[in-house]
C-alpha cells in the first residue's frame, strides 16, 4: 500500500498554474532552469527594491538558465488590489518585468495555491510554515526542489551568489 508521501508531489513540476491570462501552464516546462518563485505586490514599501533588483536579476541570468515566477498576492496589507491586467501593466511599464507574472493568488490558509503549499512544506521558515509577507522567495533547482527560502525584505541582490551556485555559473 502507497503511503501518503509516495503520492505527494516531489517537486514543483508536477505543479500546473494559471498565468495571468488565465491559461495553463505546467510547471514541468522548466525542467532544467533554476528557479526564483516570489509573491509580489504593487503597493508595499518593498515593491520598488525587490521589481528593480528581480528584473535586474532576470536580464542578467534568463539567457544561462534563471526564470523568476511571480504571483501576485492580495494577503498582505492589501497591497496587491488590482486585476491580473493591471498587475501585468504595472510590472511591465514601470519596471519593464520580462519574467512570468502569474494568477493572484493566496499564499496562506485554506484556499492557499497547491504550489505554496507544497513550496511552504519543503522549506519552512523561521517562525513556521506560513508566508509572512510580500516578497518572501523560494529558490528552485533544476530538478524542481526547493533549495532555500527568503524572507521579504532579503535583497534579490544577495541571493544572486546562491543563483550563480544553482546555475553553475562562475564567480
Amino acid at each position: 500500500m502507497a503511503s501518503q508521501s509516495e503520492n505527494a508531489p516531489q517537486s514543483v513540476h508536477f505543479f500546473t498554474v494559471k498565468d495571468a491570462k488565465g491559461d495553463d501552464v505546467d510547471l514541468s516546462k522548466y525542467k532544467g532552469k533554476v528557479l526564483l518563485i516570489v509573491n509580489v505586490a504593487s503597493k508595499c514599501g518593498l515593491t520598488k527594491t525587490n521589481y528593480t533588483e528581480l528584473t535586474e536579476l532576470y536580464d542578467k541570468y534568463k539567457t544561462q538558465g534563471l526564470e523568476i515566477l511571480a504571483f501576485p498576492c492580495n494577503q498582505f496589507g492589501e497591497e496587491e488590489p488590482g486585476s491580473n491586467e493591471e498587475i501585468m501593466e504595472f510590472a511591465c511599464t514601470r519596471f519593464k518585468a520580462e519574467f512570468p507574472i502569474f494568477n493572484k493568488v493566496d499564499v496562506n490558509g485554506d484556499n492557499a495555491a497547491p504550489i505554496y503549499k507544497f513550496l511552504k512544506s519543503s522549506k519552512g521558515g523561521i517562525f513556521g510554515d506560513s508566508i509572512k509577507w510580500n516578497f518572501s522567495k523560494f529558490l528552485v533547482d533544476k530538478d524542481g526542489h526547493v533549495v532555500d527560502r527568503y524572507a521579504p525584505t532579503t535583497s534579490p541582490h544577495s541571493i544572486e551568489k546562491d543563483i550563480k551556485k544553482l546555475l553553475e555559473v562562475a564567480a
